[in-house]
C-alpha cells in the first residue's frame, strides 16, 4: 500500500483524462507547491456529497472507494488572481483508509490497480473514435492539450467518458471498470442514449 494526499472533487477524473482546477485554499496551495517542487502527484477522488464533510465527520470525508492518481501538467496565474492548474489522470487506485491531517489536507492509504493493457480499438467501436476526434477539435478541449491515440481502445473509452456531458455518478461507475471491452461497450450505449435524447430535443 501507498500513502498519498487526496484532492476530493465533485467531478470524476479518469486515467488519461485532463481537468482544469482553480486553487485557492491554503492546504491545496501547499499541496500543489509540494507536488511541483518534488515532481509528485496526488489522488483525485469523487466527493460523493456536496462538501468534504457532507455525509461524514470532519475526519472522514465521504469520498469514493477508488480514484485516479493525477500529475500537474500545466499551471498559470488566472485573471482573477487564483492559481490555475491542469491535471492529467494516470494510475487508478482503490482507497483502503482515509483521514485528515491537522492542516486539513486529506490523505489515504491506497492500493494501485493495474492499468488495462493497450488494446487496438475494435472496428465495431470505430464510431467512438470519430466522436472523440470531433470533441478534440473544440477550442475549450484543445486548451487541455490531451495526449490522444484514436487507435488505443482504453484511451478512447476513458477520454470519451471524461469529456462527454454525463452524470458524475455514471462517470464514477465507468471509472471502476477494469475491462477495456466493457468500457467500450458502456460508452457505445451511452452515445446511443445521448443521440436519442438529442433527436427528441430537436423535434
Amino acid at each position: 500500500m501507498s500513502e498519498i494526499a487526496l484532492f476530493p472533487l465533485s467531478s470524476v477524473l479518469l486515467p488519461s483524462g485532463r481537468m482544469s482546477l482553480q486553487i485557492f485554499e491554503q492546504r491545496y496551495l501547499d499541496l500543489v507547491a509540494h507536488c511541483m517542487r518534488e515532481n509528485e502527484g496526488f489522488g483525485v477522488v469523487w466527493l460523493q456529497q456536496g462538501s468534504e464533510v457532507s455525509g461524514g465527520s470532519i475526519d472522514t470525508p465521504n469520498v469514493g472507494e477508488y480514484g485516479t492518481y493525477a500529475r500537474i501538467v500545466d499551471w498559470d496565474q488566472l485573471p482573477n488572481g487564483l492559481l490555475g492548474i491542469t491535471i492529467e489522470g494516470q494510475e487508478p487506485f482503490d482507497v483502503q483508509s482515509v483521514w485528515r491531517e491537522p492542516s486539513g489536507l486529506v490523505k489515504a492509504e491506497v492500493v494501485w490497480r493495474e492499468i488495462p493493457e493497450t488494446m487496438q480499438l475494435p472496428d465495431a467501436f470505430a464510431g467512438l473514435a470519430e466522436v472523440l476526434e470531433g470533441l478534440l477539435r473544440h477550442p475549450q478541449i484543445q486548451r487541455l492539450q490531451l495526449d490522444s491515440d484514436l487507435t488505443d481502445g482504453w484511451r478512447v473509452g476513458a477520454q470519451l467518458a471524461q469529456l462527454l456531458p454525463i452524470d458524475e455518478g455514471l462517470k464514477y461507475q465507468l471509472q471502476g471498470l477494469t475491462s477495456v471491452e466493457q468500457l467500450l461497450e458502456e460508452m457505445d450505449n451511452i452515445l446511443v442514449e445521448l443521440s436519442g435524447e438529442s433527436d427528441q430535443t430537436g423535434r
